[in-house]
């Protein structure tokens, strides 16, 4: 959705889409637009593991309680029940769900249950977006103004012209552009803790490849599964710089992370917003 920023202040139902890497500062923004009463916050991640993965992440925690005999036993007597237990500020259960790729006794995922997993996950993020203007919809009824599109920071990973377009035509892509400083932020938190992520396929089996290739390792069962995400994460984020300016040129604008670390209200927010119209 192309506008100028007087076209913004003036729309009486603004919905964005917010594009950039997990914990760049979408969250925050969304936040700060909702808390103050008038915004729908839809949060891409929280509609994936409350919907279109649900299914698969309560089989995941039910194998996995499967390796204790006592909750085992529960299990198979119907005396407990295994819920997702997804929440806006609870994603855990979808990164346990994703996992990391390695040896098995150091807690990592054969090749092919990763792999899959990833695929299911794909399918579940492109679900979550195309259910978007559905959700715009929804949100007028429920006497919101105005909508925030919380996306995953895989969004620019997608690879479906025709979702991005759907994206740009119902609300304003508004894309958080990381500083020098944020991104070290990133990736010294990814090195101290490293967090199971979405890789678009041709990233990942070139990563793969160089990974083994420099740890000279024989197969992938191998990988320490912590070890290769701290390696692969400053890759990914430099990968997905280009993607996000290339999505951001063609479909939206660009605000810098430090600026929205400064807006303090909505009414700051949109001001920023309207900068980067202008």
């Amino acid at each position: 959705m192309k506008c100028t920023a007087e076209q913004f202040r003036k729309e009486k139902n603004k919905r964005l889409t917010l594009l950039g890497m997990s914990g760049v500062g979408k969250t925050h923004l969304s936040k700060l637009l909702s808390k103050e009463g008038g915004w729908f916050h839809y949060s891409g991640d929280f509609r994936i593991g409350a919907s279109h993965l649900k299914n698969d992440i309560i089989d995941n925690i039910a194998n996995k309680m499967k390796g204790d005999p006592w909750l085992s036993g529960l299990l198979k007597n119907n005396s407990i029940s295994v819920n997702s237990q997804v929440t806006f500020d609870n994603l855990e259960p979808i990164s346990a769900f994703l996992g990391k790729v390695g040896n098995p006794e150091e807690g990592g995922l054969p090749i092919d249950e990763f792999v899959r997993r990833q695929r299911l996950f794909l399918e579940a993020e492109i679900k979550a977006m195309y259910d978007v203007p559905s959700f715009i919809e929804h949100s007028q009824g429920t006497g919101r103004q105005h909508f925030i599109n919380d996306a995953g920071g895989s969004l620019c990973e997608l690879g479906d012209t025709k979702l991005y377009k759907l994206l740009s035509e119902n609300t304003l892509i508004l894309y958080i552009k990381a500083s020098e400083s944020n991104q070290q932020a990133l990736i010294k938190r990814s090195k101290k803790i490293p967090k199971p992520v979405y890789y678009h396929p041709d990233f990942f089996q070139s990563a793969l490849k160089s990974y083994l290739e420099e740890k000279q390792l024989a197969y992938v069962a191998q990988i320490n599964p912590d070890d290769f995400v701290r390696w692969v994460f400053p890759k990914l984020v430099a990968n997905r710089q280009t993607k996000y300016r290339e999505l951001a040129e063609q479909y939206g604008y660009t605000v810098l992370s430090d600026n929205l670390y400064n807006c303090k209200n909505a009414d700051e927010v949109v001001s920023l917003i309207c900068e980067a119209l202008d």
